[in-house]
């Protein structure tokens, strides 16, 4: 070990200048990696209402951070390895200069799409566009700064960083939905996160000249004789091999893979919000913090016959809701929810557990974040990309379940070490409990009713199912949006035209559109195509427009059922997003605009906005109504449109039908928005019969709403 002693102890082999210059690196690493995280969702929640609100904009998105995060940590390898610490110091101090030339972050109103073609490629330029540059800086600060670390530090383990790194990550991703998101409009948001990113820029200048200083004393690498945190493996290591660093490409992709797998899934269940896409996240980081942190958290026995259990918890999850509801236990989507999250958290322990046992020494530091980074981006491209492309249903969460079965079950054998455990029946039966696994989730995927046809892209999966085909009197066609039934129709030629589902004549949309039923030229207005229902209650010489974004529902509802058909000149149909085709048509002065747009199981946000309403007005008749459906069993939307009639000036009306299984009729609960007296003195409202707790009214706006106050 070298010692220094007098007048030749360089700068930072002082005490006061070396932790001086650790506390610098770690508030850098900190601060970049809060910075990292909080624009994720923020950026992703501005865009959102552009490409129609779907869980695909979210996926897309982090997509796109996992991609400029492996190209930020390559510019960081390439750097450490090529340049030396003043050249590499100096190099990122000018990106950082440049990236504040493009602040604010916040994209501009012009970058809205006008096409109709797959938003994937127009999501991931407007990203580059508006945060590309900043998020590449702060990506690649990480490992740069943590090779700095390593250089100045040799004695001590520069993991221990990449720690606080996820610290700071997860505190950004926990403090979005709780703190920044009901507290401050995104406009407010982006300019408060530029205005962190110029202090962080601030740290990179003082971190910049300490090392550049310090280097030029000849002290670049100064051994210190702190004792490591964590044991690093000696410097003087052979290379990894080809099957190591494969193992630091696969790791990370499988739980990137389920990361957004299970985002994916849960957002199509409920509905698209940055609770729902944060939750998952903050668990994926979570198990970097934990495993990263020391080998003591990570006990493999225990995490992978968790992670068995976990899978065939969550892989038979109906089954065993059906058990469960025999006995009188209702498990209902938060118990679903929990397993799902819980199953998620465990596995990425796994993975993540599993990386850090290969983890190299800090001499190979940087090439190491480099594959783990590579193996995240796969995983993103494996699931926004490729599986769209491949499958016509998520199948991608089956296959992550028997993979994380597999996986655990491989960890389970690999780790026994009690003597129990070493017996060839005790190995035998693991692997028959995750081979037993694999086959009831398979078992249970193929007991699910297979669909007539079955469409997948963007916005999610569209399928169309032949139901009761043995029942003459039942038999009719579902189509189905993820778990969500959007329409139904009679096979049996003279019940066809019967409205069915939510919009019967004695539910709120029926009973507005009765109310204008004789006027000959009814103009109406529908976000929402589903299968065309609504066409019923248009007549010759009236008129209905249909607002639906995803192409898919267009071709199965004019193909396998009849209301579009039937309804023939009198309908027609607008591809996009209803907001933005309403912002580009003249007033169409309707007397009734029905709201039935569902992403996930919920409306999407930035149609129940102020500035939506104000658009609504431009194209309703002074004594029109705007009836939406709120049928919903996670969220409660009222509230919601109680701010809207404030706003507004209107009544509210809430009527609520029930549901008639033979009648192939949902229990629907719409709100009818009006300022039509004699529609108000006819229609009493008719409430749910378990109605929630009343909430005070919300006023939503295009830079503010959050549905996570509205769960129920």
């Amino acid at each position: 070990m070298t010692s220094w002693s007098g007048a030749d102890v360089p700068e930072i082999s002082r005490p006061g200048a070396r932790e001086g210059l650790a506390l610098s690196f770690a508030l850098t690493i900190f601060t970049s990696a809060f910075l990292l995280f909080q624009v994720e969702p923020l950026i992703s929640k501005v865009i959102l209402p552009w490409f129609g609100g779907s869980p695909a904009v979210w996926t897309t998105c982090l997509l796109f951070f996992q991609t400029l995060l492996f190209l930020g940590y390559t510019y960081a390898h390439l750097t450490t390895r090529f340049c030396s610490v003043s050249r590499q110091a100096w190099f990122h101090l000018a990106l950082v200069v440049l990236a504040l030339v493009t602040l604010p972050i916040m994209p501009s109103a012009n970058a809205k799409p006008t096409g109709h073609d797959d938003p994937t490629f127009g999501v991931l330029m407007l990203l580059a566009r508006s945060v590309g540059l900043p998020y590449f800086v702060l990506s690649a600060t990480g490992p740069l700064v943590q090779g700095w670390f390593a250089e100045a530090y040799p004695g001590r383990s520069p993991y221990r960083l990449y720690a606080l790194s996820n610290v700071g990550s997860l505190l950004a991703l926990l403090s979005y939905p709780v703190i920044f998101e009901p507290a401050f409009a995104t406009g407010t948001q982006a300019r408060l996160w530029s205005g962190a990113f110029v202090v962080f820029a601030a740290l990179i200048g003082v971190g910049t000249f300490s090392r550049v200083r310090a280097a030029r004393n000849g002290a670049s690498t100064v051994v210190v004789s702190e004792p490591s945190a964590v044991e690093v493996p000696s410097t003087h290591e052979a290379a990894p091999s080809v099957l190591k660093r494969a193992s630091w490409v696969a790791l990370p992709a499988f739980a990137s893979v389920l990361l957004l797998a299970t985002t994916n899934h849960v957002c199509e269940n409920v509905a698209v919000i940055p609770f729902l896409w944060v939750a998952p996240l903050a668990l994926y980081l979570l198990s970097f913090i934990v495993a990263f942190d020391g080998p003591r958290w990570y006990v493999r026995p225990a995490f992978a016959l968790a992670g068995v259990s976990l899978a065939l918890a969550v892989g038979c999850f109906d089954p065993l809701s059906d058990l469960f509801s025999t006995a009188g236990v209702e498990l209902g989507f938060r118990s679903e929810l929990t397993l799902d999250f819980a199953f998620l958290f465990v596995v990425c322990m796994l993975c993540h557990g599993e990386l850090v046992r290969l983890r190299p020494s800090s001499r190979r530091l940087t090439e190491f974040y480099l594959w783990v980074a590579f193996g995240g981006a796969l995983g993103g491209v494996s699931v926004s990309i490729v599986a769209p492309a491949i499958f016509s249903t998520f199948l991608e969460w089956t296959l992550g379940l028997l993979a994380a079965l597999v996986l655990a079950g491989v960890v389970l054998f690999a780790s026994a070490k009690h003597a129990a455990w070493r017996r060839p029946a005790a190995r035998l039966a693991g692997g028959v409990l995750a081979l037993l696994g694999c086959a009831a989730i398979v078992t249970n995927e193929l007991d699910d009713e297979r669909p007539l046809e079955i469409a997948r892209n963007f916005y999610g999966t569209v399928a169309v199912y032949d139901v009761d085909q043995d029942d003459p009197a039942a038999h009719h066609y579902s189509l189905t949006h993820g778990v969500v039934v959007h329409g139904r129709q009679f096979r049996a030629p003279d019940e066809q035209d019967r409205p069915l589902a939510y919009y019967s004549e004695n539910s709120g949309v029926g009973r507005a559109l009765r109310f204008f039923a004789a006027e000959p030229a009814l103009r109406v207005g529908a976000v929402g195509l589903g299968v065309g229902t609504l066409a019923h209650y248009v007549h010759a010489g009236q008129h209905l427009s249909f607002y639906e974004i995803n192409p898919a529902v267009i071709r199965l509802a004019q193909k396998h059922f009849s209301y579009l058909s039937r309804c023939g000149s009198a309908c027609d149909i607008v591809l996009g997003d209803a907001r933005l085709s309403l912002e580009r048509e003249s007033p169409q002065n309707f007397q009734v605009l029905v709201l039935d747009a569902f992403s996930g199981d919920a409306v999407p946000a930035h149609l129940l906005t102020r500035e939506a309403l104000d658009l609504y007005l431009r194209h309703l008749d002074p004594d029109g109504i705007i009836a939406v459906n709120i049928t919903n069993r996670q969220l409660d939307l009222a509230p919601v449109l109680a701010g809207l009639a404030e706003h507004g000036d209107f009544r509210s009306v809430r009527i609520y039908s029930r549901d008639d299984p033979r009648g192939l009729l949902y229990h629907a609960d719409w709100i009818l928005l009006t300022r039509n007296a004699r529609f108000l003195a006819a229609t009493p409202p008719i409430l749910p019969p378990e109605l929630p707790k009343p909430k005070p009214a919300v006023l939503w706006t295009d830079s503010y709403s959050n549905l996570f106050q509205l769960l129920k």
